[in-house]
């Protein structure tokens, strides 16, 4: 018997990594991509249109994060729920803890292997039970991988934008609702720390970096 394939929605605001999970997802038979959402809003568009199996669900996007995304479909804001895997750069507990809460069938730390993903997503798509969290052997030290982003994006240590960006991001991961306070709480407190001024953050430069939704002066 020929097994249906599973529908797959990938919800990330990393375009770079939508590309690669795509092409691998393509090269699975058993499985179809029926859409790919850069923030929360447009996951939720592909949900009701395309009615996706499993949904591989990114914690932090621009207009609707992934914990927002999980509220609507908790909530029956949309007319189907689809199995859930949760992804996140940083191992927050409580952030964890309420993406389960409020339904995400499983829990993933990048990086990863894909075909370890895989092989979640045919586990839920047949209702195997699997355990919802996948952790590092070693614990994470939140500094040093935060301090390795940046690294990995090209943004010199020297600058006072690298300092900028780095607490920012460290704010952000402590307290996610900061993303929606942006030029009203993260600026002026990033600011007040560096003795510096939240224009700084602001306006065009040569060197502009998003982090995600920060812009940040690299000069």
């Amino acid at each position: 018997m020929i097994r249906k394939a599973i529908k797959v929605l990938i919800a990330d605001d990393n375009r770079e990594f939508c590309e690669l999970l795509k092409e691998f997802i393509n090269q699975q038979d058993d499985f179809m991509l029926v859409g790919i959402a850069n923030n929360g809003l447009e996951a939720l568009e592909i949900i009701n249109q395309q009615v996706p199996d499993v949904m591989v669900l990114d914690i932090i996007m621009p207009h609707l994060d992934g914990i927002g995304v999980l509220e609507k479909i908790s909530t029956g804001a949309v007319g189907h729920k689809p199995k859930v895997i949760m992804l996140t750069a940083f191992g927050q507990e409580s952030i964890t803890a309420r993406a389960v809460e409020l339904g995400a069938d499983y829990y993933i730390l990048k990086p990863f292997d894909f075909s370890v993903l895989a092989t979640r997503m045919r586990q839920l798509a047949d209702g195997v039970a699997v355990s919802q969290y996948i952790s590092t052997s070693k614990p994470r030290n939140l500094d040093v991988a935060v301090t390795n982003i940046i690294h990995e994006m090209g943004v010199p240590a020297h600058i006072k934008g690298y300092h900028y960006l780095r607490e920012a991001i460290l704010c952000v991961i402590n307290e996610v609702n900061l993303l929606g306070a942006v030029t009203k709480e993260l600026y002026p407190m990033i600011a007040q720390k560096y003795q510096t001024t939240p224009s700084r953050w602001k306006g065009p430069s040569d060197m502009p970096l998003n982090w995600p939704g920060i812009a940040v002066m690299l000069k």
